[in-house]
């Protein structure tokens, strides 16, 4: 056909068939780190609003009650950030602003930002699972990541994990954990995204206790809505120029 090239508004590329792409000549753009704080900042928002109870206690207060429940800190807990791609690294340098002890997982190991950051890298989670509070998923999908977060991974974890996922709902396996936040060994699961979107009628998640869910909007915001577009924009201005 007809078709040249394609330029994704955002960063995910799993919705693209790439294979498809590649073999009848057909470019393919993103616009990586356009929204990297945004995310970032979704991951404490949805972080500590839960830990603090932030939901919980305004819908209190608007029902003219006053029961004052006991949150959590995030000082000196354990975190680690699966993915320590663009997203990730602002994730890292936040929790250390929190005064969190932070371990960092990829594919890559970027020495610089490890040592710059003090961050402590493993490329073996499974050694260090048992001992995180909260893991925060960074990582791209692709059939490597998909449903990496499984029961074997899940069962080396502390009942009190909280697991915030702002990246792509299939790189956990949704039936254990819904089963593992059921049977509270999982404390809490915050997410951005579903595998399903919109959300489905009658989610198995809306059941579950100690889940909180935003629709997708990790990273819509007015400054990153505008620079996503741009790049975008951009990223076919200079594909014409160059053909």
């Amino acid at each position: 056909g007809r078709l040249k090239v394609l330029s994704k508004y955002g960063i995910g590329l799993d919705k693209v068939d790439l294979v498809c792409a590649e073999k009848n000549g057909i470019s393919v753009f993103n616009t990586p780190g356009v929204n990297s704080e945004a995310v970032a900042e979704h991951v404490f928002a949805l972080l500590l609003c839960f830990e603090k109870n932030i939901i919980k206690e305004n819908s209190i207060v608007q029902e003219n009650k006053w029961d004052r429940l006991i949150g959590r800190e995030l000082f000196e807990k354990k975190i680690l950030v699966f993915g320590l791609g663009s997203v990730g690294k602002e994730v890292a340098k936040k929790a250390k602003a929190f005064g969190m002890t932070v371990f960092g997982y990829d594919i890559l190991e970027d020495k610089e930002f490890i040592k710059s950051s003090q961050v402590s890298f493993t490329n073996n989670i499974h050694e260090i699972l048992p001992e995180m509070d909260y893991i925060s998923l960074n990582a791209p999908l692709n059939d490597k990541t998909r449903h990496i977060f499984n029961k074997e991974i899940f069962d080396l974890c502390k009942k009190d994990l909280v697991l915030i996922n702002t990246a792509r709902a299939e790189l956990i396996d949704m039936q254990i954990i819904i089963e593992y936040l059921n049977s509270d060994k999982i404390r809490g699961y915050l997410t951005d995204v579903l595998e399903e979107e919109p959300i489905i009628k009658n989610h198995p998640f809306l059941n579950c206790k100690n889940v909180l869910i935003t629709p997708h909007i990790g990273s819509r915001n007015h400054e990153t809505v505008q620079r996503q577009g741009i790049k975008s924009v951009q990223n076919l201005i200079n594909f014409l120029k160059q053909s």
